[in-house]
């Protein structure tokens, strides 16, 4: 049997580009990329905290180190500029791999530079009422 997890995640990016005319997909910066282990022409999900939008795309490389977040194409109805956003990957892994795996999980600041990368996400507690 196979499982799909987490694989990376960009958390909190700010959106600093939408361009509904240009070619599909999302462009970020190549460095978050790296970090973050998602591949060029990788599928995404984009997750858009201001407004609840969720969508499909693919990442695309921007400049390393622009702080760029590009939502293009069609996506582009979906997010605006300075819009905070969750960008995720997932693999699909059979039970054994999955055992040992941990995502990576990347942190940013509100210019889309790197503050943190973790690799689990802490126990959600119950909020006191």
């Amino acid at each position: 049997m196979f499982v799909t997890l987490l694989k990376a995640k960009l958390h909190r990016v700010t959106a600093t580009q939408v361009e509904l005319d240009y070619e599909g997909s999302c462009a970020i910066d190549g460095h978050l990329l790296d970090r973050a282990g998602i591949r060029e022409y990788e599928q995404i999900q984009i997750y858009n905290i201001t407004n609840g939008e969720r969508f499909t795309t693919y990442a695309i490389r921007a400049e390393a180190h622009s702080g760029t977040i590009s939502v293009n194409g069609a996506a582009a109805h979906k997010a605006r500029v300075g819009d905070l956003l969750i960008i995720a990957s997932y693999a699909q892994m059979d039970e054994a791999e999955a055992e040992n795996f941990q995502p990576t999980l990347v942190y940013v600041d509100e210019r889309n530079r790197i503050t943190a990368i973790k690799n689990q996400i802490p126990e959600q507690k119950l909020k006191a009422v």
